[in-house]
C-alpha cells in the first residue's frame, strides 16, 4: 500500500493541481467523502463544495464546481466544471456575485427557470467565501 495519493485536479481550462497528498476529503454528491492510501476503486459525482487536502501536515482549501472524482491506483483525479484554491479567490467578487444571487432569488418565483440557476449561483458564492477565509494553515 502507498503511503500518499496522488491527486490530480482538472477543469475544462486547465490543471489545477498536481501532488502526492496524505488525504483527502472531497463533496461526494451523496456526502462528504474521506480518502487515504489504498482506497477502493471509485467513480462518482462531485457536488459545489470543499474540497479539502492535507500534504506534510498542512491543510489545503479548494472551491469546486460539479463534477467527477475517480480513484484508482491510489491516484485521485478530480474533474470538475471549476476549482479555486483559497488564495486564489477574489474575496469582493465571490461577495458580489452572492448579493446579485440574493437579490435575484427575492424577486423570482420557484417556478421561474431562472430560479435553479440563481440558487447554484448562491451556493457558489457561499462555497468561494468559505474557503478563502480557510487559506492554507
Amino acid at each position: 500500500m502507498a503511503e500518499k495519493l496522488k491527486l490530480e485536479m482538472v477543469t475544462p481550462y486547465k490543471k489545477v493541481l498536481s501532488a502526492d497528498v496524505d488525504e483527502i476529503t472531497a463533496p461526494g454528491f451523496v456526502g462528504e467523502l474521506g480518502l487515504l492510501p489504498g482506497h477502493t476503486p471509485l467513480l462518482t459525482t462531485m457536488r459545489v463544495g470543499e474540497l479539502t487536502y492535507r500534504q506534510d501536515g498542512q491543510l489545503h482549501h479548494v472551491a469546486v464546481n460539479w463534477g467527477y472524482l475517480e480513484v484508482a491506483d491510489d491516484t485521485v483525479t478530480v474533474l470538475v466544471d471549476t476549482a479555486e484554491k483559497a488564495d486564489e479567490i477574489d474575496l469582493e467578487r465571490a461577495k458580489a456575485a452572492l448579493g446579485r444571487a440574493e437579490d435575484a432569488l427575492k424577486t423570482l418565483s420557484q417556478e421561474d427557470k431562472k430560479f435553479a440557476v440563481m440558487q447554484a449561483a448562491l451556493e457558489r458564492a457561499m462555497i468561494r467565501i468559505q474557503v478563502a477565509g480557510r487559506k492554507s494553515r
